[in-house]
């Protein structure tokens, strides 16, 4: 890690204030870093000697400068200067000497750095170092923190990393860490226009504002009570001479200081919600905006008879939406273009919205909110949230106005890019390159691109310089093996990092956002090569992590990277996120846990298959197994809800087939359960009554002393005093009561824990309990108790500092245990030193604390150390990832570099399996109960299939009557295959002709009513009655068949007539008769049909008839007046009907015509789609001919590969079963030789000690002896190779009786030597049987084994060539597909066309050959026509231009004649001034360079004196390289020279070896008692031998020591009781 001002800390600096944002800026500054404060003398004798001397400095001296500055540091606090200052002065003496404080700031002045960066807190006396961590690196980046990513020079950006501001290189990647100095996070970044200096706006209790030099990062200036808590921006005007902060909540405070000076010119209030930005006009210094939640604000600096104000207008959105306003930018004129939540863009005028902007077609801007605008070289540039930068016209913008009421006004960009596919562009800043428009952007989905806007020919694709995680990061795990680290993240990634070589190694992107993530142990994969990460939507994937560059290298391959990842495995055990990981500590079991209130369990060996899973009574968040020093392997099971329980190792099942179960839950498992019961009020119920207590006993002791005083100086009067003031005292004081016992209603939710003891367990807690650790114990297991009802209470706790508000989040362990890693709740680093052997934490005191992350969303998610307890690893919810080195005695080499894991064989051609990326996706146990449900389905389709057997029947019997059908004459058959689409459209033609005669009915009806209305009404006032739709024969063609006996009889008749003379009356029979007939009686039939029905109709309709009077015959006589009123009512009555009767009439009929219309419309749609379906038909056809050609040679190219992939499987699949067998009959050769060791230590045990025949028995065990052997007959095959062996045993049988037979001539081994135990000779001839047995079983396995190897290497051949034919039968394949596509995409298609659709008109008519036209749309004709009149208007411009342009060039000819006139004139006078000063012309170069330059002189010694120094350092370098590759010649040659010395030694052990064995051999044949001299010379020849063999195993490390790069030999690893020993060495 660098840091500016970077020193060497020791022991003796006193820096324990601790920057968790608790204590105030007064108190940290006063208690250890000035040390001036201490003394008020000096500090009033400092300010004195400051204020004394001017505008030139605070002190000439240098030896006083130093502790100047600190003091000044410190005497910037207004309260504290103004406190210290009354004490000796008077309050007008403190104005001035503050007025002149003002004034008096030097230019030249600097704070000390290392006195305001925060520093970590150490527990007091304590030997805990500061330096117990280093930052080494930072991963991570807080992309959607607004305006964190700026520039101070093309190369160097900075941005904000919790409690750390990073200056990083983008050439180099080098990372620079400046400390926040209030320990409790930074606000905003900015920098000055003239990238001279950069403000750091803190957080915390009253923050402030550090202005530092750039490039010195020396603090500059202090700005001081800015806000409550937090800035939310801040922004320097255009000339840097102010800046503007604002704060954030709760007091949105907007200050207006003179940052040189230190003083604010003016504040006010913002707003009363969020303020997001602040921005002075870049054209009027007095006028500022501020924009945020819902608002935006013009501010002016004007004089009112108070003095200078903040003058604040808040602009009205008036009728569009009200907005969170991100980007906007002033105007020149004053105006302020802003953007909008939905992407337009806002002009304001005089604080109301003049015009909203959009694109064409009334399109947003942007996609999404605008945020960020910019005027550059007089373009507006746009930044979007969709990942688009757009540039826009600036005069179409200042200009522009509304044209309508809908106050839009569309515009198009000029130019825009879109960076790529899901970026969330934050903000941009420019880099000043010379001659190039490049942009740094911040992304919000995690990432800084490098933007080239020069929209040129050779304008550059978008580069993403970095890419980090978005958001939170959920879970971090580091290798077992080397120094590499994963992480993943709700982004949808999971990324690798290589954090000693400081670089990010690959990533890979998921549909779902990771949540828990665990490195495979290496005793699960012994390479470490195998992460497993588990997601917010229950999948559980196990990537495998290899180095690409160690796979076969194919030609045409893309750029290798440094890493890679692959997907090996993946299931899906819950569903919701899954939470925890955990590999029990053999790695024989996975167990997951999730939301879903489940933990489930694996078996690793079998391919994860799923064991079962239990149901937790809370969401799981944490899992983990017991260590290695418990005796029993249990799972610790911790839920957010209260509960901790205890699940044994779950039993396996070794059963293949488990098809018969219907769900994975394990029902029976005993489980221990502990619900967590808050003891806190407890605690401080008892710590409070030990506080009485301890009070009560000092006041006693206290009156005891005060009794004996008085009862000493004044006797019994005294004694009453003390009385009587007792009970005054016992009047005054009341007890408070004691705090009552409080149980939280909902349980705080635990964070984490760890097992300490069988059965125990510590637990860190939120909300109310926090601030302590509890030490918890299970109860017995208790199938019948109710988890619920269960209320458990800690058996210890131990109360940890400053936790009451800030609990500890995740907690870890080094390896031995010596050191606990807690990450807090507001992004703290806790690091507790413990005693080894600790499970109590007796020692929980001593500890270090750091604030790293951001403090108010920076919560630690998880931390983790390296394998061999060098790096610390944090990740927090504010998306940092930090990288720490651990204080060690060893010192970490530079090039530092963690291994990759090398591929596994073959693992380039396995299959990638399936991913799982559907959500909604079925867990494990869903798909087992799926599949129980899918078996009942399969029972019940049984049935179905039954059911549909007997309607196979029924089918079949209907397709015979169907061919019966068929044939029938094509008139009478019945039509089948008419389409759905024309049986609808009969069937609306028939509803149709049903509605024409309905309404033909009801017409006879209306004018049968209106006939008999006029026969009441004069003929003057008749209308004429409509005439009745006629019903032609075609509309009913159903009645051609309807007949009658008479028509039948007619038709008889008729064709019994004679054809030649017919008489006349038999004529008009037959033309009158049947035809008459058969018309007659239709006609009668429908007449009475619709007589009926017209009175039907007319009786329904009587309602609006009139009853006709009946007229009778009587006597005629004259009306009255009634009657005559009643007549006149009865007319008007009677021509209204007349005219509601026609009217209806014609509506019926208009009606009637609508629908035909419309019908009629239908069906010429009808038949337009009928058609296209068929062309589409033919299309298929043709589709269909060309893959049956193809069918047949496809099958047989895809039955290859299959027969070669089912050969490759079985040849596999024979492989691993000679494996198998190989590995069990080296198992039984390890038994049998496990029994030979017995029999000859259970021989041993026989004998006893000092046994005389102990050498006799020796050998009678150990002779060989020649045995018949039944041996079963072989194939002919084997017959050569027994016949050998039989040979070689036979020969090595008759050199055993040659062996037997002189051995006969020394001992028996039949008979028993005398004074021997018959017993144990008898027992020593069966262990010999037993012995020969084994050897011979022995043998036989041996030979067994010998073929299996053969067996195996000839199928290992096999597989090579099957995988070489079964990818070129792949390739084969795959070419096939490829030209049957193209030939389908060869085949024409047929696009139908509307008449007003064809434009193509020769002479006004289609042509009949439309070969030649193309098909094209109306939208991109018209964009054609307008790009024809945009080029005509822009030839016309240019035109303009050109005359223009030509006028200016003849103006320019005209000046140039006159220039030239000029110049001749003045040469004249020059050359007429030569001759009358030098008597001639004088070159004036030459004149010049004749002259002396005396800078470039001394400059060219300078340059020879350098070179000289140069020359002389490479010399000497060059010398040093010598003597350098001397040295590595010696060692070489002393490295060969122990090879060498290795081999001779290496040759003399076999050939010792050989001998050994040779003595070893002869010592059992011979029957003597061993010489003593033998004995000897055996136990020398094993002492050298060992020697031997240790004085190689020294050589062999000693060159692999010298292999190693540099040769140096590192010293020996002390023992950690020598670490403690020599804490200095830290």
């Amino acid at each position: 890690m660098k840091e500016p001002d970077d020193q060497d800390t020791d022991g003796e600096k006193s820096v324990t204030s601790k920057s968790d944002g608790k204590k105030s800026l007064r108190s940290s500054k006063s208690e250890s870093r000035s040390p001036v404060q201490e003394d008020d003398t000096f500090l009033e004798d400092a300010t004195d000697e400051t204020f004394t001397e001017g505008e030139e400095s605070y002190l000439e001296e240098d030896s006083d400068e130093e502790r100047l500055e600190g003091s000044l540091s410190s005497f910037q606090y207004d309260d504290l200067q103004s406190t210290r200052v009354s004490q000796q002065t008077p309050a007008p003496a403190v104005e001035e000497a503050e007025e002149e404080v003002k004034k008096k700031i030097s230019e030249s002045f600097f704070y000390d750095y290392m006195e305001l960066a925060s520093m970590p807190f150490v527990t007091l006396d304590s030997d805990i170092p500061l330096d117990l961590l280093t930052l080494v690196h930072s991963f991570g980046y807080d992309c959607r923190k607004r305006a964190n990513l700026q520039l101070l020079d093309n190369s160097i950006a900075i941005y904000i990393a919790g409690n750390q501001l990073i200056f990083l290189n983008l050439k180099t990647k080098e990372q620079i860490y400046l400390r926040s100095s209030s320990g409790e996070g930074i606000g905003v970044i900015g920098v000055h226009p003239h990238k001279t200096y950069f403000t750091v706006a803190e957080k915390g209790s009253f923050p402030d504002i550090i202005i530092y030099e750039y490039p010195s990062l020396r603090p500059y200036r202090i700005l001081r009570d800015g806000t409550e808590k937090g800035y939310a921006y801040v922004n320097f005007n255009y000339s840097g001479t102010l800046l503007a902060s604002v704060g954030s909540n709760p007091d949105y405070t907007l200050t207006i200081w003179n940052w040189k000076e230190e003083q604010p010119i003016l504040r006010t209030k913002a707003f009363s919600q969020e303020v997001f930005k602040v921005t002075f006009n870049p054209d009027n210094e007095e006028q500022l905006t501020t924009s945020g939640s819902g608002h935006i604000k013009f501010w002016e600096m004007a004089f009112t008879f108070t003095g200078l104000k903040l003058q604040g207008s808040l602009g009205r959105f008036g009728k569009t939406t009200t907005t969170d306003i991100e980007g906007y930018m002033e105007l020149p004129d004053g105006k302020v273009l802003s953007g909008s939540e939905w992407g337009n863009m806002l002009l304001w005028e005089g604080g109301l919205i003049k015009v909203e902007l959009c694109r064409g077609t009334s399109k947003s801007c942007h996609n999404g909110p605008i945020n960020q605008i910019m005027l550059d070289e007089g373009e507006v540039i746009t930044v979007g949230s969709d990942g688009c930068v757009r540039i826009w016209d600036f005069e179409t913008i200042d200009t522009a106005d509304i044209i309508d009421e809908t106050g839009l006004l569309e515009i198009e960009p000029i130019n825009e890019l879109q960076v790529d596919k899901n970026v969330n562009l934050f903000s941009m800043i420019k880099m000043s390159e010379t001659g190039n428009n490049f942009w740094l952007a911040q992304d919000a989905n995690g990432a800084i691109w490098k933007l080239d806007l020069s929209f040129s020919n050779i304008t550059q694709d978008p580069e993403c310089l970095f890419s980090f995680h978005s958001g939170a990061v959920e879970a971090v795990a580091v290798s077992p093996l080397t120094y590499l680290m994963a992480t993943t993240a709700l982004d949808c990634s999971v990324r690798i990092y290589d954090f000693a070589s400081k670089t990010l190694l690959t990533q890979m992107k998921f549909k779902q956002g990771g949540t828990a993530l665990v490195w495979v142990p290496r005793m699960v994969n012994f390479t470490g090569a195998e992460i497993i990460v588990g997601f917010e939507d229950g999948v559980v994937r196990i990537l495998e992590l290899y180095d690409p560059k160690g796979l076969t290298d194919f030609v045409g391959r893309k750029k290798i990277s440094d890493a890679d990842i692959r997907l090996k495995q993946v299931f899906k055990p819950h569903t919701a996120r899954v939470t925890a990981l955990a590999y029990e500590r053999d790695g024989e079991i996975l167990a997951t846990g999730s939301k879903d209130q489940t933990v489930f369990f694996f078996e690793v060996e079998r391919d994860y298959k799923p064991i079962g899973y239990i149901n937790t009574p809370g969401p799981v968040c944490q899992l983990m197994w017991s260590p290695m020093s418990h005796l029993e392997s249990t799972l610790l099971i911790i839920c957010e809800n209260g509960y901790i329980l205890e699940a044994p190792v779950p039993t396996i099942n070794l059963e293949e087939d488990d098809h018969d179960v219907v769900s994975y839950e394990i029902k029976d498992m005993c489980l221990k359960c502990f619900h967590f019961s808050s003891v806190k009020s407890k605690i401080l119920r008892s710590i409070e009554i030990e506080k009485r207590e301890r009070q009560r006993k000092l006041k006693e002791k206290i009156r005891e002393e005060r009794r004996n005083k008085l009862a000493a100086e004044m006797g019994e009067d005294g004694e009453k005093e003390f009385q009587e003031e007792e009970e005054e005292e016992e009047e005054e004081e009341e007890e408070e009561p004691l705090p009552e016992i409080f149980i939280p209603s909902t349980p705080s939710p635990i964070l984490c824990g760890f097992y300490s003891e069988p059965g125990k367990f510590w637990v860190s807690l939120g909300d109310y309990d926090s601030g302590f650790l509890y030490h918890c114990e299970f109860p017995p297991c208790d199938k019948s108790s109710d988890f619920k009802e269960q209320k458990d209470e800690p058996i210890d706790v131990r109360y940890l500092e400053d936790t009451e508000d800030n609990p500890i989040q995740t907690i870890t362990f080094n390896i031995n245990k010596v050191m606990m890693f807690c990450g807090m709740k507001n992004g703290a680093i806790r690091v507790y030193v413990l005693n080894q052997n600790d499970p109590s934490l007796a020692s929980l005191v001593d500890y270090w604390h750091f604030n790293m992350h951001d403090n108010n969303y920076g919560c630690i998610k998880s931390i983790a150390s390296s394998f061999d307890d060098r790096f610390l690893v944090t990740v927090g919810a504010d998306g940092n990832i930090f990288v720490f080195n651990i204080i060690s005695e060893f010192m970490l080499r530079k090039d530092i570099k963690a291994k990759l894991p090398s591929p596994r064989f073959g693992i380039e051609t396995e299959p990638i399996p399936e991913d799982i990326e559907d959500p909604k996706a079925y867990s494990i146990e869903n798909a087992r109960r799926k599949r129980e449900h899918d078996k009942l389905m399969k029972e019940v389709e049984e049935i179905k299939a039954r059911k549909r057997e007997q309607i196979k029947a029924l089918r079949t019997e209907f397709c015979k009557l169907l061919e019966m059908n068929e044939e029938l004459p094509t008139h009478m058959q019945f039509k089948r295959t008419v389409h759905g689409n024309k049986r609808y459209m009969n069937k609306c033609i028939l509803s149709l002709r049903d509605l024409k005669v309905a309404v033909v009915e009801e017409i006879q009806c209306l004018v049968q009513e209106l006939k008999n209305i006029q026969l009441t009404l004069h003929v003057s006032k008749h209308i004429p009655i409509p005439q009745i739709p006629q019903i032609h024969p075609e509309e009913v063609p159903e009645k051609r068949f309807q007949y009658d006996e008479e028509a039948l009889l007619n038709f008889k008749q008729q064709h019994m007539k004679s054809d030649d003379e017919k008489s006349p009356g038999v004529e008009q029979t037959g033309s009158g008769g049947p035809g008459g007939g058969f018309l007659k009686l239709s006609s009668g039939k429908d007449g009475d049909l619709t007589t009926r029905d017209s009175m039907s109709r007319s009786s329904k309709a009587s309602t609006l008839s009139l009853d006709i009077p009946k007229y009778m015959e009587f006597e005629k006589a004259e009306p009255t007046d009634v009657e005559l009123e009643i007549m006149k009512r009865d007319e008007i009555k009677h021509v209204y009907m007349q005219q509601y009767l026609v009217n209806r009439v014609k509506e019926l009929i208009v009606t009637f015509d609508a629908e035909l219309r419309l019908l009629r419309h239908q069906k010429l749609k009808l038949d337009t789609q009928m058609k296209l379906s068929d062309l589409h038909h033919v299309t298929l056809f043709q589709e269909i001919l060309l893959l049956k050609n193809f069918e047949k040679q496809e099958n047989i190219l895809q039955e290859r590969v299959n027969s070669l992939d089912k050969e490759e499987q079985y040849m596999q699949w024979k492989i691993n079963e000679t494996l198998k067998e190989m590995e069990e009959k080296k198992n039984e050769i390890t038994k049998l030789q496990e029994q030979e060791k017995a029999l000859y230590a259970g021989f041993q045990t026989a004998i006893g000690e000092n046994n005389k025949f102990a050498n006799f028995l020796m050998k009678v065990l150990k002779k060989k002896i020649k045995r018949v052997k039944k041996k079963e007959v072989e194939g002919d095959a084997d017959e050569d190779e027994e016949s050998e062996e039989s040979s070689e045993e036979e020969s090595s049988l008759e050199s055993d009786e040659d062996e037997s037979e002189s051995e006969d001539e020394v001992f028996d081994d039949s008979i028993c030597p005398t004074n021997c135990d018959v017993a144990l000779f008898e027992l020593t001839l069966q262990l010999r049987e037993k012995r020969l047995d084994i050897e011979e079983a022995l043998v036989e396995e041996k030979k067994v084994v010998d073929n299996l190897k053969k067996e195996y290497d000839t199928l290992s051949k096999k597989v090579k060539i099957v995988a070489t034919n079964l990818n070129a039968a792949e390739e084969a394949l795959e070419a096939y597909q490829r030209e049957k596509q193209q030939r389908l995409n060869e085949l024409l298609v047929v696009i139908p066309l509307k008449l007003h659709q064809i434009e193509y008109v020769v002479f006004g008519e289609i042509p009949s050959d439309l070969s030649g036209t193309l098909v094209f749309s109306n939208h991109a004709l018209r964009r054609l026509q307008e790009r024809i009149r945009e080029l005509q208007e822009e030839n016309s411009e240019q035109q303009k231009l050109n005359k223009e342009w030509r006028e200016r060039r003849k103006q320019l000819i005209r000046e140039k004649r006159e220039m030239t006139k000029t110049i001749h004139k003045m040469e004249e006078t020059v050359r007429q001034l030569m001759i009358s000063k030098f008597g001639r012309v004088v070159n004036l170069e030459a004149l010049q360079t004749l002259s002396v330059n005396t800078t470039l002189e001394e400059l060219k010694i300078r340059k020879l004196r350098k070179e000289l120094a140069n020359a002389k350092e490479m010399k000497m370098w060059e010398e040093k390289i010598a003597q350098m590759r001397w040295e590595l010649m010696m060692k070489t040659k002393e490295h060969t020279r122990k090879l060498y010395q290795m081999n001779d030694l290496c040759i003399e052990k076999k050939k010792l070896d050989s001998r050994l064995n040779t003595l070893q051999n002869q010592q059992g044949n011979a029957f003597q008692s061993l010489r003593e001299a033998d004995v000897v010379a055996r136990e020398e020849v094993t002492e050298l031998i060992q020697l031997q063999a240790e004085r190689i195993s020294a050589l062999k490390e000693e060159i692999a020591l010298l292999r190693r790069k540099g040769g140096l030999i590192l010293p020996p690893i002390r023992s950690p009781q020598e670490k403690e020993m020599q804490p200095a060495d830290l």
